[in-house]
C-alpha cells in the first residue's frame, strides 16, 4: 500500500534539526504498518519494541532508571537484538503510552543529541496517547515533532486498487478529462464507501473482491473498539461511551445533526456525556464538528461550545454500523436515500481532515433552518461548503453566508462537474483531495 504519510517521515528523516517523532491515529489505521515499512525503505536495520506486551516489566525498569540516552539505547539494543547505529537504524516504540517515562525520555534523547552531527532516529507511536495524556501523563512539550495518522484517504484508496491513472488524473487537475470519466469516479467513490478506508478493510477486498468479506473485517474492528472501551476505559464511563458509540448513527440520521444529548438518554445534560466525548476524540474514533456563529478569521474565536456534531473516523465503518449492505449503497435504493447525505458528509469530513488537514466547523442560523454543513480556513480565506449527495445544486443557504459574511465565493461539493456560476464553485465529490489547487 501507498501512504502519503510516508513523505512525511521522509522530510523528517532528512531534517538535521529533527527531534523524535510521534505518530499518533486510532488503533488499526496502519500506524505499524508504516512505521516498520519506512525502516525497511530507509534504514539499514529497525530495532521494534512494543509496550503493550505482558512481558514488558524489564522495559519499564528500564526507563525507571535515569534517562540516560546512552544507557536506554544498550538496553533497547538487547531487548531487540539489534545493534542500534545513529543515522542508519530505526527505532520504533510502538504502544509508547504503556509506558509513560518511556514517553517522557523522548524529551531527554532531543536535547542530548540536539546540536550532534548524527542522531538515533526514533519514532514512538500510541493508539491511546491522547487518553494518556488526559491521565497525567507527561508529554515532551517542544521536544518531538508529531503527525497523525487517519484511516486511508480516497485518493490512496484509489492507489491501492490500482487506478493509478485516475489518480494521475485528479493530481493534474485536468477538469475536462475527469468530466469524462465521471462514471468511472462515481464506481470508484461508492466503492470506497462502502470499502472505506481502513487498511485491513482494503486489504480484504484486494485480496477477495467480496464485499460481504470486508464486512466481516469491518465489523471485527469495530468489535475491538468495543472491547477497548472495556479494557481501557474507566469502569463507570464505560456504559456512556458506548450509549455516545451506538447513538451516532442515530444523531446523523436527524435532518438537523447538531449532538443532542437527550436522543442518548431522555433528560440528560452535557455533564452527563462529555466525559465519554473526550474519551472517543481522544482515542482518535471520532471528530467533533463545532459550531460557529460567524464566518470571520480565525474561526475558532466564534465557535458556540455548545452546540457540536459528531463523525467517526472512516466511512466504511459508519456503513457497517448502519447495517447498509452492498446491493443497497451500490446501487442504490429509496430507502436509502435519506442516509446517503449522512455518508457523504461523513466522507467529505474524513477528507477535509485526513487530506487537505484542516479543522472543519459548520455554522447554522440562531432562528432559521439555514446551515452550513462545513466551514474552513485556509491562506487567510474563510471557505464555506455545502454537501450534496447525487447533482442537487440548489444552495440557498450558501449563496446567503457568503453575501452576508463578503466572502469571495462558496462551495458546493456535489456529484455534479466542476462549474463556476458566480461566487459559487462546485467540485465533484472525488475531487475534493484537490479542492486548494482547483480553487
Amino acid at each position: 500500500m501507498k501512504r502519503t504519510a510516508m513523505e512525511i517521515l521522509i522530510e523528517w528523516k532528512n531534517n538535521p534539526d529533527r527531534m523524535p517523532m510521534v505518530v499518533k491515529g486510532a488503533r488499526q489505521v496502519g500506524k505499524t504498518w508504516l512505521m516498520k515499512e519506512f525502516g525497511k525503505q530507509y534504514f539499514k536495520n529497525i530495532a521494534y519494541i512494543n509496550f503493550d506486551n505482558d512481558n514488558n516489566s524489564e522495559l519499564k525498569n528500564l526507563f525507571d532508571g535515569n534517562f540516560s540516552t546512552e544507557r536506554i539505547i544498550s538496553g533497547l539494543s538487547m531487548e531487540s537484538g539489534i545493534n542500534i547505529e545513529p543515522e542508519k537504524t530505526l527505532i520504533i516504540l510502538d504502544e509508547i503510552q504503556n509506558v509513560p517515562r518511556a514517553l517522557q525520555s523522548l524529551k531527554y534523547f532531543a536535547e542530548e543529541q540536539e546540536n550532534k552531527e548524527k542522531k538515533y532516529c526514533i519514532v514512538a507511536a500510541g493508539s491511546l496517547l491522547g487518553i494518556a495524556l488526559h491521565q497525567g501523563t507527561s508529554f515532551p512539550v517542544g521536544k518531538v515533532d508529531s503527525m497523525t495518522l487517519y484511516p486511508m484517504s480516497f485518493i490512496e484508496f484509489l492507489e491501492a486498487i490500482e487506478q493509478h491513472k485516475f489518480v494521475e488524473l485528479l493530481n493534474k487537475n485536468d477538469l475536462q478529462m475527469i468530466s469524462i470519466f465521471k462514471d468511472k469516479f462515481i464506481e470508484f467513490l461508492k466503492l470506497y464507501y462502502f470499502v472505506g478506508g481502513m487498511p485491513a478493510a482494503v486489504l480484504k477486498y484486494l485480496k477477495t473482491k467480496k464485499l460481504k468479506e470486508v464486512r466481516k473485517v469491518q465489523q471485527k474492528i469495530i468489535d475491538d473498539y468495543k472491547q477497548d472501551f472495556s479494557k481501557h476505559a474507566p469502569n463507570e464511563v464505560v456504559p456512556r461511551i458506548n450509549m455516545v458509540w451506538n447513538g451516532i448513527i442515530t444523531q446523523l440520521s436527524k435532518e438537523n445533526k447538531k449532538f443532542v444529548y437527550g436522543v442518548l438518554k431522555k433528560g440528560s445534560r452535557a455533564k452527563d456525556f462529555e466525559i465519554a466525548i473526550q474519551w472517543l476524540i481522544d482515542c482518535g474514533l471520532c471528530y467533533k464538528i463545532d459550531r460557529i456563529k460567524k464566518g470571520n478569521i480565525p474561526l475558532n474565536a466564534y465557535m458556540d461550545f455548545s452546540s457540536f456534531k459528531l463523525f467517526i473516523l472512516d466511512v466504511g465503518l459508519i456503513g457497517t454500523m448502519a447495517f447498509i449492505d452492498e446491493k443497497t449503497l451500490l446501487q442504490g435504493n429509496n430507502i436509502f436515500t435519506e442516509f446517503k447525505g449522512t455518508l457523504t458528509e461523513q466522507y467529505v469530513c474524513q477528507q477535509l481532515i485526513s487530506c487537505l488537514h484542516k479543522k472543519p466547523f459548520y455554522w447554522s442560523a440562531e432562528n432559521s433552518d439555514g446551515e452550513i454543513d462545513f466551514i474552513i480556513q485556509n491562506d487567510g480565506r474563510v471557505i464555506p461548503i455545502e454537501v450534496k449527495a447525487e447533482e442537487n445544486l440548489n444552495a440557498k443557504s450558501l449563496k446567503v453566508f457568503v453575501e452576508k459574511n463578503k466572502l469571495d465565493y462558496g462551495i458546493r461539493i456535489s456529484m455534479s462537474n466542476y462549474r463556476k456560476e458566480n461566487k459559487l464553485i462546485n467540485i465533484p465529490l472525488y475531487c475534493i483531495s484537490q479542492l486548494f489547487d482547483i480553487l
